[in-house]
C-alpha cells in the first residue's frame, strides 16, 4: 500500500480531460502521455507485455500462478477526467485526520463543508485527499488506475495469493461516451470484467440507464421585425412552448433512485432556428420506450397547434442498461459481495445514475459491474476522496483475484 497515495498523487499531475468537440480518440494528447507513461510503469513492475494502441488504449495481463483452469477476469479504469472543470495544474491537498468542520481548499475562500457534504460527518479520523479550489482532483479516475496497479504490483509481490489470468485496461474518453469505441476485446480475453470507478466504500452497481439523446429542432420563421407582422414565427417561443410541456418533476433535479427523467442538457436560440437538447434516462426497457413516445407525441401535438413554423425530433439511442447481460452470470456479482465482505465492507447495491464504459463493454461479451474507488463529488472542484478508501479497494481487487482461483480450484 505504501506506493498507491504517492502513486495517485503523481497521476493526478497529467492533465487528461477529454475534449468533446474533439472528434479523433483520444480527444485530447494529455491521455496520450498519460498511457505511455502507465505502460511503462506496467512494465517496471512485471507486466511486460503491457502495451498502448494508436487510440491511447492501454493493456496489460498478469499471467496465472495456478496450475489449474481459471477463467480470467479484468479490471478496467480510464484515463480521461470530466470537462466539467478543469484538470490542468492539479494541486492536491492531504487532510489528516479529519476531525470535522469545514475544509479550508488552497489559499482561497472555496471550502468543503459538511453542510454542504453530510457525509463527511461518516469520515472524521480518516486523511482526505481535496483539491485547491480551483480545478477537480481526478479521482475519476486516477485513483481507479492506481488502485489497480496497486492491486497487481501486490499479488506480484506475494505469490502465496493464488490467481488465474487477469487482464488489466485503462481506457480513454470515458466521460465523453466513448470510452469503448476502440476497445480490443478480443484482445482482452477475460470472461468478464469490472470497472474500478465507482463512490464510496462498499458501492456495488451493476444496474445502469437505458439512454438516449434527443434534439427537439424547432424551425421558424424570421422577417425584418419592421414589418412582421403576420409573418415572424419566432422559433425561441415554440421552444419555450416545447418546453412548458415537458413534466417538470421529472427531472434530474426531482428524481433519485430508479426514477427517469428528461434533462434539458442545453439549448441553442435564434428567431429562425433553435434546437433543444435532451438526454432520456430510465432504468427500464418499457419505460425507456414509453418516454421516447411520450415526447415524439409532445412534438405532434405541438406541430398540430401550429398554423406556421414546425418542430422535428430526432432520438439516438446511446447505451442499454448492463443489468441483462451482468445477471446473465450472477457468479460475478457473488464474487464481489464475498470478497468486500472478507475484507470487511458491506456491500451498498446500487443504480448507477449515469453511465459507464461497463454498459457498453457488457454488450460486447465482456459482463463489467462497477466497483467503489472511495471517492466523493465527481466531476467538480468539491472532489475528494480518501486514503482509507482508497487502501480498501485495493484489497477488494486482490481479495477478488484470490477468491476467483479458489472458486475454480
Amino acid at each position: 500500500m505504501q506506493n498507491l497515495v504517492e502513486r495517485f498523487l503523481r497521476y493526478v499531475t497529467y492533465d487528461t480531460q477529454s475534449k468533446p468537440k474533439n472528434t479523433h480518440t483520444p480527444s485530447s494528447s494529455g491521455q496520450l502521455v498519460f498511457a505511455q507513461h502507465l505502460v511503462e510503469e506496467l512494465q517496471q513492475i512485471g507486466l511486460s507485455d503491457a502495451s498502448v494502441d494508436e487510440y491511447g488504449y492501454v493493456m496489460a495481463c498478469l499471467p496465472s500462478n495456478v496450475p489449474y483452469t481459471v477463467p480470467a477476469i479484468g479490471f478496467i479504469a480510464h484515463l480521461d477526467t470530466a470537462p466539467d472543470a478543469s484538470g490542468k495544474h492539479v494541486k492536491p491537498q492531504i487532510v489528516e485526520h479529519y476531525q470535522g468542520g469545514d475544509i479550508a481548499l488552497g489559499k482561497g475562500d472555496e471550502i468543503l463543508s459538511p453542510i454542504q457534504y453530510p457525509e463527511l460527518h461518516q469520515l472524521h479520523g480518516e486523511h482526505l485527499i481535496t483539491t485547491d479550489g480551483h480545478t477537480l482532483l481526478g479521482a475519476d479516475n486516477k485513483a481507479g488506475i492506481a488502485e489497480i496497479i496497486t492491486a497487481i504490483e501486490m499479488l506480484i509481490a506475494d505469490p502465496s495469493i493464488p490467481h488465474g489470468d487477469i487482464y488489466i485496461a485503462f481506457t480513454p474518453d470515458e466521460e465523453i461516451g466513448r470510452g469503448a469505441d476502440h476497445f480490443n476485446r478480443q484482445k482482452f480475453a477475460a470472461e468478464w470484467a469490472y470497472t474500478v470507478d465507482g463512490g464510496p466504500v462498499g458501492e456495488l452497481e451493476f444496474e445502469n440507464f437505458y439512454a438516449a439523446t434527443a434534439q427537439v429542432i424547432c424551425h421558424g420563421v424570421n422577417v425584418h421585425p419592421g414589418t412582421a407582422k403576420n409573418k415572424m414565427v419566432n422559433s425561441m417561443y415554440l421552444a419555450s412552448d416545447f418546453i412548458a410541456m415537458m413534466p417538470m418533476q421529472e427531472t434530474p433535479e426531482h428524481t433519485d433512485g430508479y426514477q427517469g427523467f428528461y434533462h434539458l442538457k442545453s439549448a441553442k436560440m435564434s428567431v429562425a432556428l433553435s434546437q433543444l437538447d435532451y438526454l432520456i434516462r430510465d432504468f427500464s426497457r418499457q419505460g425507456f420506450a414509453a418516454r421516447k413516445a411520450f415526447m415524439q407525441q409532445q412534438v405532434q401535438r405541438l406541430n398540430q397547434r401550429l398554423a406556421k413554423g414546425h418542430i422535428e425530433l430526432v432520438i439516438t439511442d446511446q447505451y442499454a442498461n448492463m443489468k441483462e447481460q451482468v445477471m446473465a452470470h450472477p457468479h460475478i456479482i457473488e464474487l464481489a459481495q464475498s470478497a468486500m465482505l472478507e475484507c470487511g465492507i458491506s456491500p451498498i447495491i446500487k443504480p448507477i445514475r449515469g453511465g459507464t464504459d461497463g454498459a457498453r463493454l457488457s454488450f460486447m461479451g465482456l459482463p463489467c459491474p462497477n466497483l467503489f474507488t472511495g471517492g466523493y463529488n465527481f466531476h467538480g472542484i468539491h472532489e475528494f476522496i480518501t486514503i482509507e478508501g482508497m487502501e480498501k479497494a485495493v484489497q477488494v481487487i486482490v481479495k477478488l483475484a484470490e477468491k476467483t482461483a479458489q472458486r475454480y480450484a
